[in-house]
């Protein structure tokens, strides 16, 4: 899975790629797995959602959750399809999901991550103070100071406890 993975990230990694030609080669590169795959399933999901083809990823994504994906990925699949069904108009599901992963995810970038698109799943349920107060506790951590203030601050606005 190693040499696989690597091919995988290359391919992510060339900007000369399109979107069509990275699915293209992200379904080339899948084909060398079992059918079921659940990395395989993720990595097609996302180069299907980067070429705007979301419908298509979101099943991807659904199945590649379902079979079971490590930590890691688990939390990145699930960002992702609720970033997309966000985009599809899905901001119920999105929010339940992108709360559970950021109240899961308590430290680190994947933490960062969720609370970023937590934070626009609440902008688009019509929630911009509580997103706001979302985005900064995750900023204030790494501001070279004024963090304490800046989470006193994010707390403050939110309409209800963190």
């Amino acid at each position: 899975m190693t040499d696989w993975q690597r091919r995988v990230d290359a391919v992510w990694a060339d900007e000369t790629l399109d979107p069509t030609a990275v699915t293209t080669r992200i379904d080339e590169l899948a084909t060398e797995r079992p059918h079921d795959d659940a990395v395989a399933l993720f990595e097609r999901a996302g180069a299907r959602d980067s070429a705007g083809r979301e419908r298509e990823a979101e099943q991807l994504y659904r199945r590649a959750l379902e079979i079971g994906l490590d930590d890691e990925r688990r939390t990145r699949a699930t960002i992702q399809l609720a970033s997309t069904i966000r985009n599809l108009g899905n901001t119920a599901e999105a929010l339940a999901l992108l709360r559970a992963e950021y109240e899961r995810e308590p430290h680190g970038d994947l933490h960062d991550a969720a609370a970023a698109f937590y934070a626009l799943a609440l902008v688009s349920s019509g929630e911009p103070e509580r997103a706001a107060s979302i985005a900064l506790q995750a900023l204030a951590p790494h501001l070279p100071r004024y963090t304490r203030s800046v989470t006193g601050y994010a707390r403050e606005i939110a309409e209800e406890p963190l």
